[in-house]
């Protein structure tokens, strides 16, 4: 299964939480290249070895020279570029391939509450639907997985886990034999779309449009299954695949020589001693590049034993129980009805902290503290440390004082007043302005209150008194006696826009109770029946 890492870097800290990671084995680069990286210092040292105790001059002098050509030209393989282009693909198929994977939690939600019935042949049209589901993906898995293909090598094995009868695994060896080129993964999603339809007839399900999305869940669930058919059949092009790893292999073939010391004073290694005993470099070049293409290997193909490929094998099993809990254990049943905490305030203020250090203040939007300076410049000023965040207290957004702002070389006007040439004239009606500009921002300081939490639950209890009382005016209005001898149809209505204007955003209440009964005298009823 893939290796999770994601709790211990939940937080940045102050060292890399990255660093500890390092040492970690399962799922690590070091158990991917581990071995490769053993055969290229074994191939290093065993030349090294050669040139410096087993060579004649002659013999040295022709290795030094192979050394410098494989020292120049090994740049000419473009590994960075190949490596990284590969290795987008691969993760970007790594990921998709994940997402394609279905799940059945969207049907199993659909069939439990659109087929109804505690009989048991309902319960066994929602039960055998989801196990035609999770059959499907069964199927699906063993094609591309070794790992479930290993679990599930026949179908005999598929009928002990309880995901196949005796008589449908008979109906699919017969197609099998009858068109044995095709995949028959599709056979479930067409029965359970069959008891679909069966369940519909019965009267099990009851209205048309749920039966069309249960069908469209059963047809999505079928195409992705059918997608990971795809990504199995299409893989990355296979020209690709060995550029990749001609270029990664032909290059270290050239570095494994030409990183070699030599005692030649034209070489790079001349007078460097630390090359002489270890390449230090060359090991750190050889580990992150083979690396690189480690992990692409490593993720082409998630469905294998690696361990960063999906665990198909957990999948099948909570799916089968997910699928079998939703439908017959949780079958339309639900915690009982309560009042929920913030019933008397309509909506909460603020939600409680465990540690109420961790509130934090609400997010400002850019221009919060946006100041508009006398010259017309806008100037943000430094927030203040002492500023914090309390709670309870009233956050307004700045109202628009709609002033315009202006410079000493334009000409402007605002509210009918035009400044032209005239400069006695633009000072007076500059001070005009001036004063109607703040007679105005003091009045919107005035009229700007604090939204009061309490008025507002009383408006909201009004509201509700109010609907209340005309809903028991109007059941009371339309109990009329019937001189019939039957019973009177009530319908209730939401109350009319009239005698309902506080409360525009009220829930439409209409209940319909039909009770009727034949009368007590044998005297013929030959007037249509009434519905108030």
């Amino acid at each position: 299964m893939t290796v999770t890492y994601t709790a211990n870097v939940a937080t940045s800290r102050f060292i890399s939480n990255f660093l500890r990671l390092l040492f970690r084995w399962r799922g690590s680069i070091y158990k991917l290249v581990w071995l490769d990286l053993l055969v290229f210092l074994f191939l290093y040292l065993l030349l090294a070895v050669c040139y410096r105790t087993a060579m004649s001059d002659t013999a040295r002098c022709g290795f030094e020279a192979v050394v410098l050509y494989c020292n120049s030209h090994a740049t000419l393989i473009p590994l960075s570029f190949v490596l990284g282009f590969f290795v987008s693909i691969v993760m970007n198929r790594w990921w998709a391939q994940y997402t394609t994977i279905p799940w059945p939690d969207s049907i199993a939600t659909l069939v439990s509450s659109s087929v109804h019935g505690f009989d048991d042949r309902a319960r066994a049209m929602r039960r055998t639907i989801l196990r035609y589901v999770c059959l499907c993906q069964v199927i699906v898995f063993t094609m591309i997985s070794p790992s479930v293909k290993m679990r599930f090598p026949t179908y005999d094995q598929i009928i002990d886990a309880g995901l196949l009868q005796q008589n449908e695994k008979d109906i699919i060896e017969t197609l099998n034999l009858q068109f044995p080129y095709y995949p028959k993964h599709w056979m479930p999603i067409v029965w359970a779309a069959s008891i679909v339809m069966r369940a519909r007839r019965e009267n099990k399900i009851r209205d048309d449009y749920a039966v069309k999305t249960i069908i469209d869940e059963l047809n999505r669930f079928r195409g992705l299954c059918g997608f990971l058919l795809y990504y199995d059949w299409v893989s990355v092009p296979l020209v690709y695949t060995q550029v990749v790893t001609l270029a990664t292999y032909t290059f270290f073939l050239c570095r494994v020589i030409g990183q070699q010391w030599i005692d030649n004073p034209h070489s790079r290694t001349a007078g460097n001693r630390i090359d002489q005993y270890f390449p230090i470099m060359t090991i750190l070049e050889f580990f992150f590049y083979m690396g690189w293409l480690k992990v692409a290997e490593s993720l082409i193909n998630p469905f294998g034993d690696d361990d960063d490929d999906f665990e198909l094998n957990w999948m099948i099993d909570r799916n089968l129980t997910v699928s079998y809990l939703i439908v017959d254990e949780m079958h339309q049943e639900h915690p009982e009805l309560l009042k929920d905490q913030y019933w008397d305030e309509v909506f909460p203020n603020e939600l409680p902290y465990a540690d109420e250090s961790q509130r934090a203040a609400p997010p400002e939007h850019s221009t919060a503290r946006l100041v508009q300076s006398k010259s017309g410049r806008s100037n943000i000023p430094s927030v203040r440390s002492s500023e914090s965040y309390k709670p309870g207290a009233a956050y307004f957004m700045p109202h628009s004082s709609g002033v315009t702002t202006h410079t000493s070389s334009m000409n402007w006007s605002t509210s009918g007043i035009t400044f032209g040439d005239d400069i006695g004239d633009s000072l007076f009606r500059h001070k005009r302005f001036e004063r109607s500009r703040r007679r105005h921002e003091s009045d919107e300081r005035h009229s700007s209150t604090s939204l009061n939490f309490e008025e507002l639950i009383e408006q909201r209890n009004r509201e509700r008194r109010e609907r209340l009382r005309h809903r028991f005016l109007n059941m009371r209005n339309n109990q009329r006696p019937s001189s019939t001898g039957r019973y009177v149809v009530t319908v209730l209505r939401p109350p009319s826009p009239r005698s309902s204007q506080h409360s525009n955003a009220a829930e439409e209440v209409e209940e319909e109770e039909e009770e009727v009964m034949e009368p007590e005298t044998d005297v013929p009823n030959n007037k249509p029946d009434k519905y108030d």
